[in-house]
């Protein structure tokens, strides 16, 4: 568990080094600004002023060293400006010589992000405070940082310790603490309850890793409706179309969307922003076993839609299709469900952008606004309706995976969308969860992607009454 408030302190004027920022397109004349000592320091080291670079510019005594942080060249800091050198610097307390860190205080937190549970000596770092002045203008982002950091956490963790009932207890946790209420539908029930497709794709599991829909509600019962849908599928060996090694090494992390809804439903609820929240999270495990779902089986859905399994390794889509048709049968002003959907996604736009489905123009750009903002950028693809025939069965309304391998970020999309009523105001995330190599503030692992954007884009739409 991260705790990230021992990185900041308010300014109250004492004794701290100075953290000098340096913008890269400025260097030349900063350079020549520094006195002949210093500037013997920037060449020793090589200090160039490209972001996240460093350089100790010695003092008059020998502890009286500050440092110069090489950043962007733009007015404001960015989210991750002082992320590299919260990994590097020694511990101690900090002044921005330029006064509040504004949004760079998210990198300055996640970069000392650690996920050592597993660690046998692994003592915790020393903290790194950054000074601030008491505006609260640090508090919403470390909420943030805080929120990252749950995602990251939940990814990271093997499934053996994260199935279904681990995914579960994560969100009673969070229930508890801000007094919201949770139902869970599990095993059998599933079929009782008509959630058919969830309980097919977690049937092969053992009954400990039961399938599962959990749900949470909180807020006032005449608000708005915000539902966020979350894909849960904790581990993810591909079915009976299973993958091979390569493909599995990495599906602990199948379980990114309800992470992300999971951390987004936190922030709604910190903030205490004026709607009815309602997370739905379907949670299974896709295993192998004689009762697993075979390619070629006919499902019917919640909806009513009978779906062809073309493959068992497009379960993420079936888990999805019945929570998102349960959370239609509610008048809802908003849906937004987040799933590491598919490869070809990753394919388009790499591990750093997740896509964005939506046909609400308004949102789209209030999302794609707040990312560039706040330095979690989306991609919006489209659902492009001609493609809804790469979707058709002989045998049944519709089939779970297209008949050829293009647009399938789309095709997948355009699946969910069978699922969404008419004029519901709905957004998909395909993210990949997970960075592939470690950035500052941004280590190799789990990673929350679009998550701050669209909290800021709810935060837009329904405002905030947080005190």
């Amino acid at each position: 568990m991260n705790e990230f408030g021992s990185c900041f302190d308010v300014d109250r004027a004492q004794d701290a080094r100075t953290l000098h920022t340096v913008r890269e397109d400025r260097f030349d004349e900063w350079k020549n600004g520094l006195s002949p000592r210093h500037r013997a320091a920037v060449d020793a080291a090589a200090f160039d002023g490209k972001p996240g670079s460093l350089v100790i510019l010695p003092g008059q005594e020998a502890d009286g060293w500050t440092v110069a942080i090489g950043v962007e060249g733009r007015p404001e800091l960015s989210a991750w400006a002082l992320a590299g050198a919260a990994q590097k610097l020694a511990p101690g307390t900090y002044r921005l010589e330029d006064g509040d860190p504004g949004e760079a205080a998210l990198g300055w937190a996640l970069g000392q992000y650690r996920f050592d549970r597993y660690m046998s000596d692994s003592p915790a770092p020393e903290p790194r405070v950054l000074l601030h002045p008491e505006d609260g203008t640090v508090e919403p982002v470390l909420r943030q940082a805080d929120a990252q950091a749950l995602v990251r956490d939940l990814v990271n963790t093997p499934a053996e310790d994260m199935g279904p009932a681990e995914l579960e207890a994560a969100v009673r946790t969070e229930a508890e603490a801000h007094g919201a209420a949770v139902t869970v539908v599990t095993g059998d029930a599933l079929l009782t309850q008509n959630f058919p497709t969830i309980h097919a794709v977690g049937r092969a599991a053992s009954a400990e890793r039961a399938p599962r829909l959990i749900e949470l509600n909180w807020g006032e019962e005449n608000a708005p409706v915000l539902t966020l849908v979350g894909k849960g599928v904790c581990f993810d060996t591909g079915g009976l179309d299973v993958k091979g090694a390569a493909g599995m090494r990495l599906m602990k992390k199948d379980m990114g969307g309800a992470a992300h809804a999971l951390a987004l439903a936190r922030l709604v609820m910190q903030a205490k922003l004026p709607v009815r929240l309602r997370l739905l999270i379907p949670a299974v495990e896709n295993s192998v076993s004689g009762n697993a779902l075979r390619p070629g089986d006919v499902v019917k859905t919640r909806s009513g839609l009978s779906v062809e399994v073309h493959n068992t390794d497009a379960e993420g889509r079936l888990v999805l299709c019945d929570a998102l048709a349960y959370a239609c049968e509610r008048d809802t002003d908003l849906i937004v469900d987040f799933a590491t959907l598919t490869g070809a996604a990753r394919v388009a736009l790499g591990p750093d952008l997740p896509a964005l489905f939506t046909d609400d123009e308004e949102v789209a750009g209030q999302i794609d606004r707040e990312g560039h903002a706040c330095d979690d950028p989306v991609w919006r693809l489209p659902l492009w309706q001609p493609y809804q025939r790469l979707l058709h069965s002989d045998i049944a309304d519709l089939a779970n995976a297209g008949t050829s391998s293009f647009a399938g970020a789309i095709v997948a999309a355009l699946y969910l969308s069978r699922f969404v009523l008419d004029g519901r105001s709905w957004v998909h995330f395909d993210t990949f969860a997970w960075m592939p190599t470690s950035r500052p503030g941004r280590p190799k692992g789990g990673e929350a992607l679009g998550l701050r954007a669209t909290f800021r884009m709810l935060v837009d739409r329904y405002g905030t009454v947080r005190t």
